[in-house]
């Protein structure tokens, strides 16, 4: 006899997750939290969540007080609605078709009303910022910088104090730095993130911003303004330092370098850098540089009276040494595509007497 059948159907084979989907998923959930903590870290040479002045203070109070922290709160409080939602009201086996509503108007009224009184608060909060990052801060004396954006590199110059520098801008600790921005050719955006917000240097106006430095230190700025092919690449440092080291400094750039003369004394023998100032002098580098004390006046390439005293070349891209400034005279274009310095075709022998008098120029 055929044995009777039990009316149960039979059971096929039981589908299991492969080990390895487990494995890729909780691969890309670690990958997403590091992700996300990451944007958290303040370790970072250009964070705005490190405020190291008044106006980034002021900036970073307006981000996480009022609009942070609401934002969390608003969405914690919509995904509890929506998750209470989906288990309190959803369907089960001999449920009847739920009653067809058209609209609420309270309900409406009131998910209206509140987005509406967050942005009013929001903005109030905002204008308020804006009305503290419009008064220079800090307590000290001002000094009034001028700011002109070049593709790609910034140009800084200190009218009150004759002095002209590029990419390395220096000042005071607490006390207020008035800027006027411009540019020479595009549009290119001001921005040190410890210290303050973005200004735009835009060609034919000028604006003006306004911060200070709480703590001695090294900032890194960047352009954000989209500019070209090198535009990341368009960085400066502002060094913070105390009123005596910024006098200090200032004496030294208005002094002429203690450069090596490009003609020996009678009977001397010619050093590598005196070799290198009779190349500078009679080469193409014065159709675009300026070396104060020397014929050299050309104003389409950076200032390089004190290069030898900067921290670094192109652009702060380079920490400044000997070997850096070797390979951007080898060839420039290597180094910064698109850089208005051609490819001189210098020897070997020529590009080490430059490096030793550009050193030398401090």
């Amino acid at each position: 006899m055929l044995p009777r059948p039990s009316g149960r159907r039979p059971r096929g084979p039981r589908l299991t997750r492969p080990a390895g989907g487990r494995v890729g998923v909780a691969f890309l959930l670690t990958a997403l939290l590091v992700a996300v903590l990451s944007g958290c870290t303040t370790n970072n040479p250009q964070s705005t969540l490190d405020p190291q002045g008044p106006s980034a203070q002021a900036i970073y109070d307006l981000f996480v007080h009022w609009l942070f922290w609401p934002a969390v709160v608003v969405f914690f409080a919509v995904e509890a609605l929506l998750l209470y939602s989906i288990f309190r009201f959803r369907g089960r086996p001999g449920d009847p078709l739920p009653a067809q509503l058209h609209g609420n108007t309270r309900l409406e009224i009131t998910w209206t009303l509140i987005p509406a009184l967050i942005l009013v608060v929001i903005l109030a909060m905002t204008f308020r910022t804006q009305a503290v990052l419009a008064t220079p801060p800090g307590t000290g004396v001002p000094v009034r910088v001028q700011v002109i954006g070049h593709q790609w590199w910034w140009e800084f110059q200190y009218p009150e104090l004759g002095v002209v520098t590029a990419n390395e801008l220096h000042i005071p600790v607490d006390a207020p730095i008035e800027f006027e921005l411009t540019s020479g050719d595009v549009i290119h955006s001001f921005w040190v993130p410890h210290l303050g917000g973005k200004m735009d240097a835009i060609p034919g106006r000028v604006n003006k911003m306004a911060f200070a430095a709480s703590e001695a230190g090294v900032y890194s700025g960047q352009c954000s303004e989209f500019c070209g092919i090198q535009h990341a690449m368009m960085r400066l440092q502002v060094v913070a330092e105390s009123q005596s080291d910024f006098d200090a400094w200032v004496r030294q750039q208005r002094a002429i370098p203690a450069f090596a003369s490009p003609t020996p004394a009678a009977g001397g023998q010619v050093s590598l850098a005196q070799q290198g100032a009779q190349l500078f002098a009679n080469g193409a580098c014065v159709t675009c540089h300026t070396v104060r004390g020397t014929p050299a006046q050309a104003k389409i390439g950076p200032d390089l009276t004190h290069v030898g005293s900067r921290r670094s070349i192109a652009a702060n891209t380079l920490p400044m040494s000997a070997e850096n400034l070797a390979r951007w005279l080898h060839n420039p274009q290597a180094v910064k595509p698109g850089n208005l310095m051609p490819n001189l075709n210098l020897s070997d022998q020529d590009i080490a007497a430059l490096v030793a008098y550009l050193e030398s120029l401090k």
